[in-house]
């Protein structure tokens, strides 16, 4: 059972909804400890005071903000928790929006809000069927870990999950990032759309999408406990140079057909198909060329 994170209460309207925040996500990544090699001890990281060199406890430390390098204003957990919010305890939704009008970027960690107690489960319920038949999801503000937050709500499965927001104005500007202008053709453009639809598919249950990192590096840790040998590691593929875009693209759908056991006839792409009109309109003027030598001549630049 996951612990409690945050209690507090949904406002929705003049409706309440007491809730309980748990984290809707688990991590699994190997933790690693800095070790002295001389001789295996542990290292720590210890809190000293840098006026009296020495360290201190946990009760000895408080929150405070330095105006100037001499000056700190101090601030106690109560003042943070008395501060003039209405968002302090509660979750006050704002707003109802379709969630295709959110910019993923702004959407951050994962919350399970869970209904806290009899009390809670009817106004709980109530919400969490409006979301769905309206397929739009809330947007919220709380207070949480020293700041107001933006949050948006929405429902999955039979719970309703809380995501943490960026503000507007915590999303940096990518204009700088942007490659110079460049032109890119249909013919570019289709090949990239036919790689999509030879990697497309309807769920991301398959073993590629398992966390291979983890995998290997717990083989390391049990070969070394055995004293064995170290797994060898694959070769990594180098990438090629991209001479020709729509050879490339061309050459990624044959991959990836033949990945997924489909047939890899390159010829099947956007490029080849474009081809076609082409010689079919040289078809169509043959009739009016009469001497041999012309039909010859005709033959020789697509033999070559």
């Amino acid at each position: 059972m996951p612990r409690t994170i945050w209690s507090g209460a949904i406002s929705f309207g003049l409706v309440t909804v007491p809730i309980n925040v748990v984290s809707a996500t688990e991590d699994h990544s190997i933790r690693f400890h800095q070790y002295h090699l001389e001789d295996g001890g542990r290292i720590r990281t210890r809190k000293v005071c840098e006026l009296e060199d020495r360290e201190v406890g946990q009760g000895e430390i408080g929150k405070g903000y330095e105006l100037t390098k001499t000056q700190v204003i101090p601030i106690s957990d109560e003042e943070l928790r008395q501060m003039p919010l209405p968002t302090a305890k509660s979750i006050e939704i704002d707003a109802f929006v379709p969630l295709e009008s959110v910019d993923p970027i702004r959407i951050g960690e994962g919350y399970y809000l869970q209904p806290a107690g009899q009390v809670a489960a009817k106004p709980y319920k109530l919400l969490r069927q409006a979301l769905e038949r309206s397929s739009k999801v809330a947007v919220a503000k709380y207070a949480w870990s020293g700041r107001e937050r933006l949050g948006l709500l929405r429902v999955r499965g039979e719970a309703i999950v809380l995501h943490a927001m960026h503000w507007p104005d915590e999303i940096r500007d990518p204009a700088e990032l942007l490659p110079p202008p460049t032109e890119v053709t249909e013919e570019e453009i289709d090949g990239a759309l036919a790689l999509m639809e030879t990697m497309s598919r309807d769920d991301l249950d398959g073993d590629e999408f398992q966390d291979t990192y983890t995998e290997a590096m717990a083989k390391i840790i049990e070969a070394k406990r055995e004293d064995k040998a170290l797994p060898e590691a694959p070769e990594p593929e180098q990438p090629s140079k991209v001479l020709d875009l729509m050879a490339a693209l061309n050459e990624s759908v044959q991959k990836a057909k033949a990945a997924r056991g489909e047939d890899a006839d390159v010829h099947e792409t956007p490029k080849a198909k474009k081809k076609t009109p082409a010689k079919k309109a040289a078809t169509k003027k043959q009739p009016a060329k009469k001497t041999a030598p012309e039909k010859a001549s005709a033959r020789r630049p697509r033999s070559a």
